[in-house]
């Protein structure tokens, strides 16, 4: 009997679907979907979990093709990818329609209050400046 092996589709099909099998995941798509691009920070403060949790959740959505990131500094920032698969493509429309209106009310008052915190306090998601010596 011979063993089929499912296609390079099939297998991005199931690499996305279980990027999107945790609440973490998915509350972090909706929220790039709202707001476009966010630093790693951001989550953490929002989500209240840890750098580390954040970057491993964060990196999963990458290896699935569904965002991308940018380096500044030592600061990671994520949006939704620019050029995914015809497969990724159509989860994130399918999101796109979903999502925005399911991220909790309290994620995007939290993204709200923290940004002002940052802009406030002086805080960014850049490495301070040093003085010249």
């Amino acid at each position: 009997m011979q063993v089929v092996m499912p296609n390079a589709t099939l297998r991005t099909l199931a690499a996305v679907l279980k990027a999107l099998s945790d609440v973490t995941r998915l509350s972090m798509l909706g929220l790039l979907l709202r707001e476009g691009e966010l630093c790693v920070c951001d989550f953490v403060e929002v989500l209240g979990i840890t750098q580390s949790k954040a970057s491993r959740h964060l990196r999963y959505l990458v290896n699935a093709g569904l965002l991308q990131d940018r380096r500044e500094a030592v600061w990671v920032h994520f949006r939704i990818a620019e050029r995914p698969s015809a497969t990724q493509g159509a989860v994130l429309d399918s999101l796109r329609r979903i999502l925005p209106g399911q991220v909790a009310g309290e994620l995007v008052e939290a993204l709200k209050v923290w940004r002002r915190c940052k802009a406030r306090g002086g805080l960014t998601c850049k490495p301070p400046r040093r003085g010249r010596r």
